[in-house]
């Protein structure tokens, strides 16, 4: 997965809000909303609380300037040497081919932080992994959770695994836009934003951020992260029996299928969530 080396890249597109204040918050829990994230925690019941925090957050004045990734993310040079860089060329990609698909289509910003981060939708810490807030329309990501998807999840990682998952909370991005978040159950929801990653995954290279069309071994780092990822997985390896009654974000082979179908496809109205349950 490589950029054009002279392409250049929209770094405002993404915020680098630094540490919030260290390993996580006092009082325990978390407090997020609206499209979900990525993991299908059993911590993570996703039912949510716009704007409580419930005595949860950073701290006032801990939290580091942020970095100026405007002097360090100028090209797709940078994306293919620095992860953050990789990250803007990542969502830029991604915004760009939903600007041509959705009218009205809006940017939302990529926030990176460590450790904690206050949103509109309330605090939550690391432990949540990626997931986006529809109160403030950002996706919050802390890149912690990359190392987490290999030791954690077993996944086998790689730059195209990262992607899917920025491309994931996008389609929850989508989702909010279309007035879709509500429209079915969770792991409906869930499945629909694999499937639009993999529409993104399929249409990428014609935006011209990328250096050459992806390869199978790209599209198979996807796979293997959306499998590592599924409840019945997830379940597993915490120990637990597989229950199905419980899946908030689909199986792995249902992951697996929604990303397929989208990637097979390149069509956003092959997504309907209800049909890959």
């Amino acid at each position: 997965m490589d950029f054009r080396d002279d392409v250049n890249l929209d770094s405002s597109q993404v915020e680098d809000r630094g540490y919030g204040g260290g390993g996580g918050f006092p009082g325990g829990g978390v407090v997020i909303g609206g499209g979900g994230g990525i993991v299908g925690l059993i911590v993570l019941v996703l039912i949510f609380v716009l704007n409580n925090v419930g005595g949860v957050g950073v701290q006032p004045g801990h939290e580091r300037p942020p970095a100026n990734l405007a002097e360090r993310c100028r090209t797709g040079k940078d994306a293919d040497q620095i992860e953050k860089c990789q990250v803007v060329g990542v969502v830029n990609s991604i915004q760009d081919y939903w600007k041509t698909q959705l009218t009205g289509y809006r940017l939302a910003k990529t926030v990176l932080y460590s450790g904690g981060v206050r949103t509109a939708c309330g605090a939550a810490d690391s432990s949540v992994g990626p997931f986006y807030c529809p109160a403030d329309r950002r996706v919050y990501l802390d890149l912690t959770f990359f190392d987490d998807l290999e030791s954690r999840f077993g996944a086998k990682g790689g730059p195209f695994a990262q992607a899917y998952v920025i491309a994931h909370e996008y389609g929850h991005h989508v989702q909010n836009l279309l007035g879709l978040l509500d429209a079915g159950s969770s792991v409906a929801i869930e499945l629909q934003a694999d499937c639009f990653a993999g529409v993104w995954a399929r249409n990428a290279y014609e935006g011209g951020f990328y250096a050459r069309e992806f390869t199978r071994a790209d599209i198979a780092e996807a796979l293997d992260a959306a499998a590592a990822v599924g409840d019945d997985r997830i379940q597993r390896r915490s120990g637990g029996r597989v229950d199905p009654e419980s899946f908030t974000h689909g199986s792995s082979k249902q992951r697996t299928a929604a990303f397929q179908r989208g990637y097979d496809t390149g069509n956003p109205a092959r997504c309907e969530g209800a049909e890959l349950v």
